[in-house]
């Protein structure tokens, strides 16, 4: 493809003394291999016609790996590669277009003390998708989690379990039964924001407790009655957390606690305040948004904490220090996206070039098929493990087999195969389904594909080199020579659903050419056997960067 493009624009400053930004596209095979439009983008320029700029440039559109060109429509310009040069594509490795490239992936984000919700499942199976990507394209990546171990809603729940165990009684913790922990600290969250709501009495010893949490770390204490029971509860939801990203076979490099970033997110605040960049609000250390088009939020409250905002300032901070990282990638729900705004705003007139490196992208909520939009602090989350659960039975009514890489396959394709932002309808029958664009059907297709390997082992080599390629076989191999630009695509967009759409169309084209092309016991056998082992092994590549396992038989 960059061959082409290359000459193409080589060709138009020949031409015109014009630079062209040559887009190529894939057209529908009847068209050619490769389409541009630069024609259309420089009539104006050169005062021409599209086609007469078209029919110039298709004139002078000579090359080896070219076997036709034509003009087309208003002055589109159409090429057909060679079959050798068609073939020369199968199996190329996407650029490295990253390499060296330091970047940290963030996403998961999931809050001590609270239970892991549907959502959290979305953006660690997203986040591990688009970290793979990366990867892939040469960058040195790092993949981090960040969540509050501090903060109101530890404050909340530590008071409800303070009531459950009838005041500050850390020796009680031991009645609570291992396999309960998160569901009984999620129940905790749940009654400490309804009496924070409704209760002032309840509201004003929460703001203490939240006061006497933060001064857990300053004083370093983890031996007082109360700092047995925080520090008890915390890291039975980091074995919770763990736990839960074993299963999904998701691996983080370092967790970040707001605690850990809380400190500089209060310290750089506060000497961007003399600078001008905050300002003081009631007692408060705001950040007015409206002077950028966005909204004003507090950084650090009345009583002298910070905020989740200034935590994120700290965080920010933390992780280039950590990292130097060249860029910054963060995954959260669409619920954060203005508010990230206002952060990445606020960090932009002091550290610019931090800002300017991270892209943050948001997406919506998880709900099963006919589901309501549901909250953790009201209690009717739908929890990341209900996801699996339904799939894990789903998969058992379909298949009668408990087979957890097709369930997370199903799972995580499911989620994958749509565009990052909207929300997102899971339906666990559909998700198991070995017929349609599913997870399970591309692994079949893999397993499938490893079959037909396996019953021609000791296939003889061809006798000659085959010159072209037949109808069926050209199609399948323009398909499979796809492959790097497609991933090239989902890598700089940061869009693993475009790797989705190309397996599931890959798999299609391969259906249709085995229907119509014998390949064991056929004269071309060899030739068509080295297609199989191209297919299997894309679907193989593919499916690795999207985290799904491909199975060697189903």
């Amino acid at each position: 493809m960059e061959e082409i493009k290359e000459l193409v624009t080589s060709l138009v400053q020949k031409l015109f003394s014009e630079h062209a930004d040559v887009v190529l596209t894939r057209p529908e095979e009847q068209f050619g291999d490769y389409a541009t439009n630069v024609a259309l983008k420089l009539a104006h320029k050169t005062g021409k016609k599209p086609r007469e700029v078209a029919a110039e440039i298709v004139a002078g559109l000579k090359h080896d790996s070219i076997a036709k060109t034509e003009v087309a429509g208003p002055g589109f310009i159409n090429i057909t590669l060679t079959d050798f040069a068609l073939q020369k594509l199968v199996g190329a490795k996407p650029a490295k277009s990253l390499k060296d490239k330091v970047v940290v992936a963030e996403y998961s984000d999931p809050n001590p003390f609270k239970v892991l919700h549907a959502g959290h499942l979305y953006t660690s199976v997203v986040g591990d998708a688009i970290a793979n990507l990366l990867e892939n394209a040469g960058a040195v990546t790092h993949r981090v989690n960040f969540g509050g171990d501090v903060g109101m809603h530890a404050a909340k729940t530590i008071w409800a379990i303070l009531q459950d165990l009838g005041g500050e009684n850390p020796d009680k913790l031991t009645e609570v039964k291992e396999e309960g922990r998160s569901e009984w600290m999620a129940g905790a969250y749940i009654k400490g924001t309804a009496a924070y709501e409704d209760d002032e009495a309840a509201k004003a010893e929460i703001v203490v407790i939240n006061k006497r949490i933060y001064g857990l770390y300053s004083e370093n204490d983890h031996d007082s009655p109360l700092a047995r029971i925080y520090w008890t509860c915390r890291q039975w939801s980091y074995d919770y957390f763990n736990e839960f990203y074993a299963r999904i076979g998701t691996k983080f490099e370092k967790y970040y606690p707001e605690s850990e970033v809380s400190e500089l997110g209060l310290k750089t605040v506060k000497e961007q305040l003399e600078k001008g960049v905050f300002q003081e609000s009631d007692g408060a250390v705001i950040f007015k948004g409206e002077d950028y088009g966005l909204h004003t939020r507090v950084f650090i409250n009345s009583e002298g904490i910070p905020t989740y905002e200034a935590k994120d300032v700290g965080l920010i901070m933390t992780k280039n220090a950590d990292y130097n990282f060249d860029k910054s990638v963060v995954i959260t729900g669409n619920e954060q996206e203005q508010y990230m705004q206002v952060v990445l705003k606020a960090v932009e007139q002091f550290a610019p070039e931090l800002t300017a490196a991270t892209s943050h992208l948001t997406h919506g909520l998880v709900k099963l098929q006919g589901g309501v939009k549901m909250s953790s602090r009201k209690g009717n989350i739908l929890r990341a493990v209900d996801v699996l659960n339904e799939a894990t039975e789903a998969n058992k009514k379909a298949s009668g087999k408990d087979d957890q890489n097709v369930v997370l396959g199903a799972v995580k394709y499911s989620f994958l195969k749509q565009r990052t932002g909207g929300d997102i309808i899971y339906d666990p029958n559909e998700s198991v389904s070995l017929e349609g664009n599913s997870g399970p059907y591309l692994q079949y297709a893999h397993a499938r594909a490893k079959s037909i390997l396996r019953k021609a082992e000791g296939a003889s080599e061809p006798n000659s080199q085959i010159s072209e390629w037949e109808t069926g076989e050209r199609t399948l191999v323009r398909k499979l020579g796809m492959y790097a630009e497609v991933v090239e695509q989902a890598t700089m967009e940061l869009m693993p659903h475009l790797v989705c759409t190309y397996l599931y169309e890959l798999a299609q084209e391969f259906n249709r050419f085995y229907e119509k092309n014998k390949v064991i016991g056929d004269p071309r056998e060899r030739i068509r056997l080295d297609l199989v082992t191209q297919y299997a092994g894309t679907l193989e590549n593919g499916l690795g960067l999207l985290g799904i396992h491909a199975p060697e038989s189903m």
